[in-house]
């Protein structure tokens, strides 16, 4: 059995013929390119589906299934993407359109739970009974795999807990709340956190992170602080210090609310590895509400990296969701 998986995201679209053994065949891409018309992205889509198979020596009559990962609040009852806040669709009968361009059975699913069904399947979560993945990029994306199935609710739109709010009345998300733990444990929210307390130290000649970006505060990256501190930079480790609090405060949330065998962590932030994990291990040993059990949630890196997505949408099929 052969199976295809197809991962929409804000960047790129990247299609996968993936094989019994949970192996990446062959994969397309292409740029997104959003915005633009709905049916332009259908078009890719189908066209980098079809290149893969090819790839792979495969046809769409190979595969049982195409499973598509998208960003949003992702209906999987009636095949519309409802609702994608950074992405900006709005009712978008993808399942229908894609229906009709490849002439198979479609399922969506939204990208961070098919990100966390691929580690369930075949990476840091393989084993589990209950997992939860925390992808770190523009925004926050979570999955949650309850009893091995996809956690997606009533409505198909649980499981975004990028959008609690971890500080009332803070910053602005792009969803329109305020205070939002995306708008704080992101990339994004890291680089903004970077460049505000780089503004506070602006005028400090021996500031090694304006230096790293020779004064040019749009060079900022997720790695600047991270760097600044492996260098002894006490307002890199500040920086590091101060967004290790507010990834944390989520991650005990979803410890607290699910109790999972593990945590998996995701994206650019999560190649950190250890000068990440062992801070928040710290934080999480102390704010957790279960601190006396004697099973603990582990928490790690993602296996998978981008092909969690793909991996996860491939095998959407076999995941009746809940």
């Amino acid at each position: 059995m052969y199976y295809l998986g197809i991962d929409l995201g804000g960047t790129n679209i990247v299609a996968g013929v993936v094989d019994e053994e949970n192996k990446i065949l062959a994969k397309a891409s292409c740029k997104t390119n959003t915005p633009r018309p709905e049916e332009d992205i259908c078009d890719d889509m189908a066209a980098m589906a079809k290149e893969a198979l090819k790839k792979a020596g495969l046809t769409i009559d190979d595969v049982p299934w195409v499973g598509i990962g998208c960003p949003g609040s992702v209906n999987r009852g009636t095949g519309i993407i409802e609702y994608s806040n950074n992405l900006g669709f709005h009712n978008w009968q993808l399942e229908k359109m894609m229906t009709e361009r490849l002439e198979k059975k479609i399922i969506l699913e939204n990208d961070a739970n098919a990100a966390a069904y691929g580690e369930y399947v075949a990476g840091a979560a393989k084993g589990a009974k209950d997992a939860v993945a925390v992808t770190l990029g523009t925004g926050v994306g979570t999955g949650i795999i309850i009893d091995g199935q996809i956690y997606s609710g009533c409505n198909y739109a649980g499981a975004e807990m990028g959008h609690m709010v971890i500080v009332k009345g803070g910053h602005q998300c792009t969803c329109g709340r305020e205070g939002c733990w995306e708008a704080y444990a992101s990339a994004t929210g890291l680089i903004a956190l970077t460049k505000e307390i780089m503004m506070e130290h602006q005028a400090d000649p021996d500031s090694v992170m304006w230096k790293m970006v020779n004064g040019n505060i749009d060079k900022v990256s997720g790695r600047t602080a991270f760097d600044a501190m492996r260098q002894g930079d006490p307002v890199g480790k500040s920086v590091v210090d101060q967004y290790i609090s507010y990834l944390a405060c989520g991650l005990v949330n979803a410890i607290n609310i699910f109790q999972p065998d593990v945590i998996c962590l995701g994206g650019g932030i999560s190649k950190e590895g250890e000068n990440l994990l062992r801070p928040l291990r710290t934080y999480i040993e102390r704010e957790r509400y279960s601190k006396h059990a004697a099973k603990q949630t582990k928490l790690c890196t993602a296996l998978l990296g981008n092909d969690a997505g793909i991996i996860g949408a491939a095998f959407l099929g076999k995941s009746v969701g809940r």
